[in-house]
């Protein structure tokens, strides 16, 4: 499923980035989503099968810190990466006069810095909180990454504070973007239910979209906005593997298999590599 995974994704940036048919705002964001993805499975999956495989195992503080500190940043990005994508689609379906002059190649690069220099800018506030506590006990993890609410069941100090700078902190990460895009989404039904025609064609343009917007945003609401004594480790455990192995795996299957550019680009691709290969 890793290998998988980065294949699917390395696909896609490699698509985005060299066909003329996938030039429009959706698949610049669609490029760096699939570039998130390839990040996070990399920094948690080759550890989770280290631990897999020895049924437990050891990682330096700072590594783990790292590795929690990574993947906080990336999933804030994700986030507001999608969110882009929602607020792309609500232009591309409700506004299309000026969807190419709202949409311009800079408001993409602002978009794309800020999903992801603000993400990790907000991450790096629980980052300096976190090190400022006292880690004196006990020294494992139940889980197979550093996630930030495990890690927490390790401090000697008190944190209570942390817990609630968690909760307080997924609000401009989770809950603010989640909301745009339900927004976005009331705004994009109204607009095709009032089209008399191609309302199925219009609709599986953001269908996919919306497919992926569900899955990841409903993981992030039950982890980091329920406190973590809310709910049990297992389930815990198999939410996150569901955004972070599942999700990731299934993105590009997802536009792929709704997405009739995508597949032309993919087919003229695979003609060359095979032209190149008899030649």
């Amino acid at each position: 499923m890793y290998s998988m995974t980065i294949c699917e994704n390395l696909l896609i940036i490699l698509l985005v980035s060299t066909s003329q048919r996938l030039r429009s705002p959706m698949y610049f964001f669609l490029g760096h989503l699939a570039l998130s993805d390839i990040i996070l499975v990399t920094i948690i999956v080759p550890k989770m099968l280290d631990v897999i495989v020895k049924e437990g195992t050891t990682m330096p503080f700072v590594g783990c810190f790292t590795q929690s500190y990574i993947h906080g940043g990336v999933v804030g990005a994700q986030c507001f990466l999608l969110t882009a994508m929602s607020y792309d689609r609500y232009l591309a379906i409700c506004r299309p006069l000026h969807y190419i002059s709202i949409m311009s190649v800079k408001l993409r690069y602002i978009l794309v810095l800020l999903s992801w220099g603000l993400s990790f800018m907000l991450i790096s506030i629980t980052l300096v909180l976190v090190c400022g506590l006292d880690f004196c006990g006990p020294n494992v993890i139940n889980h197979f990454f550093c996630d930030l609410a495990p890690v927490l069941e390790l401090s000697c100090s008190d944190t209570t504070g942390m817990a609630i700078e968690m909760i307080v902190l997924s609000i401009p990460i989770v809950l603010l973007p989640f909301l745009l895009v339900i927004i976005s989404y009331v705004y994009i039904f109204i607009t095709i239910f009032r089209i008399s025609s191609s309302r199925q064609k219009t609709f599986s343009t953001c269908s996919s979209h919306l497919v992926v917007v569900s899955t990841y945003y409903g993981s992030m609401l039950i982890i980091y906005m329920v406190p973590y004594r809310g709910h049990s480790v297992p389930v815990n455990k198999f939410i996150s593997l569901l955004y972070i192995v599942l999700t990731p795996l299934l993105n590009p299957v997802i536009y792929c298999l709704r997405n009739q550019e995508i597949q032309s680009s993919v087919i003229v691709y695979l003609k060359v590599c095979s032209k190149k290969t008899v030649l």
